[in-house]
């Protein structure tokens, strides 16, 4: 049912986009949602109050109060802020914008309403992004957005809201990378990638931090998780970094659409120069940097303490972070971090050194090659790092290889997705390498899988300089043996191709003779 309203709503949105660039048009469609999410809850939240306000039996009873008496007490703003709910003034609500939706002043509405719960609310100062006034759609075509987004109304339960509108505003984030191609990769990972960091690293607890976190869907599902495995919405706190300004209030809002709360650092910012989290110690780091990146450097970064094991490269971030995650990990905890599949073999300009240093201090814990065609915005093949400063005693001195390079199924000509199957086979190889049981499951016995995964000793990973490639240690996969003699299979095979090839000479034959008769002889 969902799954229909989310691709009934979208093909709705596309259609009004007109000519509009779809990169401009999602924070037009994004903030909306947003919108109607905050004024939402907060109406429930507000009929909440007032049936309390009313009832008897309730501690929040208020006597006999007249109507007016009651709606001036459900204005009292601890009512919403102890439940961690907006407070949105009576000009921001959505019903006061809607009934202005045909009005050719619209745009000029939404941006006031939008600039009304910034002021009421400092969490979401600088975050909402208010361009509906100058927004390029034809006349009338965001009012219609207006009654098109009025549709998601998911009755008087917030918790349920909340929901949907997070998986209506996830869905829409996934179909606009899809639309911008290439710039969408800068602000989405799809979530089978994310899915597959999340069950591997299971974060339960504790901090998570990702520094280049884009429109946050490792939280998203971090968050999701914790839930599915019993836990409760607060046991993880949010820390994460983006430099893109529309793609950190981007994040700000699919987060706070969940009700998750988050620090994502004063303001847009680079990681490396002006880092938000300086003294962080995360349990867990989850991230997709851009790949490859040559214009990172900067003077200030020379002899930074985060480059433990060597200087990276001025020409490419990978190594640099990969020792910014370090950096932030506590003793105990844990890092996924998806790049380019150039970073598990590269010798360039120190990176070879630095990987080196990094396999033989032992915090490289587990790589995974992954199938191809995985993003929208790079056909560039990737893989997965986990790092860990301190490894299981019984797998210290190694490392843990998976070649997944042949799970996922295409779902369309030209995207490819990992099956739910494909990462729980990922999560489980690992736990029980560990000797943990993955998520719902018992302890598991590991065991090598020729052609799938192996466990690996730092010698040998030296003897071949450090390569971190998983198809160079796992081996090939094991053929089943048919138990057929090597001579009779050879006679069998041997007629099989005399045949065939008697085959393609009467076929020869026949080609000559038509083409004869057509007077094209050879």
């Amino acid at each position: 049912m969902l799954d229909d309203i989310k691709k009934t709503l979208w093909a709705a949105a596309d259609k009004l986009r007109a000519n509009m660039d779809a990169a401009e048009y999602k924070h037009l469609v994004l903030g909306l949602i947003f919108l109607k999410y905050v004024s939402d809850t907060f109406a429930a939240r507000r009929a909440e109050v007032i049936a309390r306000l009313s009832n008897p039996d309730d501690e929040y009873y208020y006597g006999e109060a007249s109507a007016e008496d009651l709606a001036l007490e459900a204005d009292d703003r601890d009512y919403y802020t102890s439940v961690n709910c907006f407070w949105v003034p009576e000009g921001a609500r959505w019903e006061h914008l809607r009934g202005q939706a045909k009005q050719p002043t619209i745009g000029r509405s939404i941006d006031d309403a939008l600039a009304l719960i910034e002021a009421e609310n400092p969490k979401l100062k600088g975050i909402l992004d208010k361009r509906y006034g100058r927004a390029q759609l034809p006349d009338g075509k965001l009012g219609e957005l207006v009654d098109l987004v009025s549709t998601i109304g998911f009755g008087d339960n917030p918790s349920a809201a909340r929901d949907v509108l997070g998986q209506v505003y996830e869905y829409f984030l996934g179909q606009f990378a899809s639309a911008e191609g290439k710039k969408g990769g800068q602000f989405y990972t799809p979530a089978s990638i994310v899915q597959t960091l999340v069950a591997v690293l299971s974060p339960h607890h504790g901090k998570v931090y990702d520094p280049c976190c884009g429109s946050g869907g490792m939280f998203v599902q971090s968050e999701k998780f914790i839930e599915a495995h019993g836990g409760r919405l607060g046991d993880v706190s949010i820390y994460g970094q983006e430099s893109n300004p529309t793609t950190w209030r981007l994040a700000a809002m699919n987060l706070a659409i969940r009700g998750i709360d988050f620090n994502l650092g004063r303001e847009p910012a680079d990681s490396f120069i002006r880092n938000q989290h300086p003294d962080l110690r995360a349990d867990y780091i989850l991230a997709n940097p851009p790949f490859n990146i040559s214009d990172w450097w900067h003077g200030s970064l020379e002899g930074d303490p985060r480059w433990v094991y060597g200087d990276p490269p001025q020409g490419n971030a990978n190594y640099a972070w990969l020792q910014h995650m370090l950096h932030h990990l506590k003793d105990t905890g844990r890092a996924g971090i998806v790049l380019a599949n150039g970073s598990m073999s590269s010798s360039q300009n120190n990176e070879g050194q630095i990987r080196a240093a990094m396999v033989e201090a032992d915090v490289v814990e587990v790589m995974v090659a992954l199938p191809g065609q995985l993003f929208f915005n790079t056909q560039i093949p990737a893989c997965l790092w986990f790092l860990a400063k301190r490894k299981p005693v019984h797998r210290q001195g190694q490392v843990l290889f998976i070649d997944a390079r042949k799970l996922g199924r295409m779902i369309s000509r030209v995207q490819a997705q990992l099956a739910e199957d494909d990462i729980a086979r990922i999560a489980a190889t690992v736990a029980a390498w560990r000797g943990e049981a993955a998520p719902g499951e018992e302890v598991g016995q590991y065991a090598d899988v020729p052609g799938f995964c192996r466990s690996v000793p730092l010698t040998e990973i030296a003897q071949h300089g450090h390569v971190l490639t998983p198809g160079r240690y796992v081996g090939a996969e094991a053929v089943e043996d048919d138990d057929e003699a090597f001579a009779e299979k050879m006679t069998r095979l041997t007629e099989l191709l005399g045949e065939q090839m008697a085959k393609g000479a009467e076929l020869d034959a026949v080609i000559r003779e038509k083409l004869g008769r057509l007077g094209y002889e050879f």
